[in-house]
């Protein structure tokens, strides 16, 4: 949705972007190529993997590159939350994976069971084994609805229960749910887990939105927004943590701090959270849960796990920080949301990765030694109502590192609402061609 008597098409939005959200590089084929015979395996078909497929094929000559996934559909994660409030519909966040794969580029429709860096291979789940000189982890997240007692994918919809993150028709349910208590009011409950996770920012979207949502159908006097942080902050970065207590107070939405969600009760609509005094019953007319997440089981098994450290348990690939290559197995690389750097996970955070990652396995190939960096740059187009919301971009020590100069990244905006809702979706698709 745009400001009335405003119409910008993708084009012309892409055009607005300037620096980290939205700048576009020089084409890759008009750099020069390396030519190489190396056998490149690519372990996941999401933004990562796509994205990283069609870099390397515009910047190798030569080399046999493979794409492991069995996934067909494709779907633009960034719009889960505008599906979820209602802005958005289902179908424009699904697309195919067919549309976005590279000329030239194998693509194996199978899963990735097993990862053998030692052996350089990966066997899939038909037991195909499949050798590389070079492999890429993009292999994405693993949502552990089950890590919440009481909880599956098939209560999301039903019972006031509600999660995006799920896929688009869980997000369209997610809506239908919020819809249905905003008729009436009532007692609704945000929050996210104590595990890593995609886009940190989005359980703060939907508890914004949620307020949006209830004061447009006029029920807001009579309803309660609880806002559940898993620690003793809303958000990592300070600076934004302090704008987003100012924001809920504004709001009328409770905080509370060190609530970690433990389990439901669809019939008797309890909560349950972990505290340091012990556990808390909430009780909710609507919840939106945000599971716990972790890597695919095929790479917490593996030796490209980090083998101690806080990014350990949950199996996340260790890399430099910087260059994003395995220090372990030097011919392993990882970008998306499996790469274990303390930011990231976002599809923003993709779009800096991948140009990095490509240009450090290039200069592998070549025999030269990595001099691309990665500066942990992650952003949130923070929504904080239909028609509002704040460009917050920050790298790996917390700094905010806006792209538009001047747009107060703190500051509640149209121009961020239509950066979300038209201008990311654009810049996106030409990410996943390789083109920015």
């Amino acid at each position: 949705m745009t400001a009335p008597g405003v119409q910008l098409g993708r084009r012309g939005l892409f055009a607005l972007g300037a620096g980290g959200i939205a700048a576009a590089t020089l084409p890759q084929a008009a750099r020069a190529r390396e030519r190489t015979t190396a056998r490149i395996v690519i372990a996941g078909a999401g933004a990562a993997g796509i994205t990283m497929a069609a870099r390397l094929s515009q910047r190798l000559e030569g080399a046999r590159i493979t794409v492991l996934d069995r996934r067909e559909r494709h779907v633009y994660q960034p719009g889960l939350t505008l599906v979820g409030s209602g802005v958005w519909t289902p179908e424009k966040v699904i697309s195919t994976n067919a549309q976005w794969m590279p000329r030239g580029v194998a693509w194996i429709r199978e899963a990735v069971a097993e990862f053998d860096p030692v052996g350089n291979k990966v066997v899939t789940d038909t037991g195909r084994q499949v050798p590389y000189d070079f492999l890429v982890v993009a292999a994405g997240i693993e949502l552990n609805y089950a890590g919440i007692e009481g909880m599956s994918e098939a209560l999301i919809g039903r019972e006031g229960i509600g999660s995006v993150y799920a896929g688009p028709e869980a997000a369209a349910a997610t809506w239908r749910e919020m819809a249905r208590v905003a008729e009436r009011g009532g007692v609704l409950l945000h929050g996210r887990p104590a595990t890593e996770m995609k886009c940190a920012g989005a359980p703060l979207k939907l508890a914004l939105l949620s307020h949006a949502r209830l004061a447009r159908a006029g029920t807001r006097g009579r309803s309660e927004i609880v806002y559940n942080a898993h620690n003793d902050a809303t958000f990592s970065v300070p600076a934004i943590h302090r704008r987003v207590v100012e924001l809920f107070g504004e709001r009328g939405i409770r905080i509370n701090y060190g609530h970690v969600l433990k389990a439901v009760d669809p019939g008797r609509k309890i909560a349950t959270y972990r505290t340091a005094n012990g556990e808390v019953e909430l009780r909710y007319d609507f919840i939106h849960v945000v599971p716990p997440q972790r890597t695919p089981a095929a790479l917490r098994n593996s030796p490209l796990a980090w083998q101690s450290g806080p990014l350990a348990a949950d199996g996340w690939v260790e890399a430099d920080r910087r260059t994003l290559r395995h220090p372990r197995f030097p011919n392993v690389f990882t970008v998306g949301d499996a790469t274990g750097v303390p930011r990231g996970k976002t599809a923003a955070t993709v779009k800096k990765m991948t140009p990095v990652a490509t240009d450090n396995l290039v200069d592998v190939i070549a025999g030269r030694e990595p001099r691309a960096a990665f500066n942990g740059y992650t952003s949130c187009p923070l929504i904080t109502d239909i028609g509002r919301a704040m460009l917050v971009e920050f790298d790996y020590e917390g700094r905010l590192v806006p792209s538009f100069p001047f747009v107060d990244p703190l500051r509640e905006s149209w121009f961020g609402w239509l950066v979300k809702d038209q201008l990311i979706h654009a810049v996106y698709e030409a990410m996943l061609g390789g083109w920015v």
